[in-house]
């Protein structure tokens, strides 16, 4: 299983229940990265997406306590048991985690990959993934540097 996420150099990711920095080249190779694959995400994040709908081109899974929430074009979890479940039957496909927080944390011990957007910049959030680089996870690729206005980031990958 895969992790993509969006990252400051102190590994906030959100704040306000919002992403820290949208950067559209990140958004891009999201996409790229996850076309004919499987997403799995919260319903905040599902939600935060052009018009609240799932990724195209993708299986999408969104894991969510809520019962009575549903979307079209989109398989719903009520846990990590059912979750895990509904992937069983899941072959030759990657899998990515995409957040929010909540779903990182339970699905991050069954990541062996993560593909990391790290930004060059410290922000004052009230979300964090825990760091990878102290918790066994070895960065095994980075771009060239990159530029959106005044941020400056990299597309990192991480193996455990």
């Amino acid at each position: 299983m895969n992790l993509f996420v969006t990252a400051a150099q102190n590994w906030a990711i959100g704040k306000g229940e919002k992403q820290l920095v949208q950067i559209p080249a990140v958004w891009r190779y999201l996409q790229q990265l996850t076309l004919g694959g499987v997403v799995i995400m919260g319903r905040k994040t599902l939600q935060a997406l052009p018009q609240g709908q799932p990724l195209y081109g993708r299986e999408n899974y969104v894991l969510t306590s809520r019962r009575d929430f549903a979307v079209k074009g989109a398989t719903v979890a009520h846990s990590l048991e059912e979750l895990r479940e509904k992937l069983a039957g899941i072959e030759g496909k990657e899998i990515f985690v995409c957040g929010g927080a909540s779903v990182y944390k339970q699905l991050l011990p069954d990541c062996d990959t993560a593909y990391v957007a790290m930004v060059e910049q410290s922000y004052a959030a009230d979300v964090y993934l825990e760091n990878l680089e102290e918790n066994g996870w070895e960065m095994t690729e980075e771009s060239e540097e990159q530029t959106y206005f005044d941020i400056t980031y990299y597309f990192r990958k991480y193996r455990r």
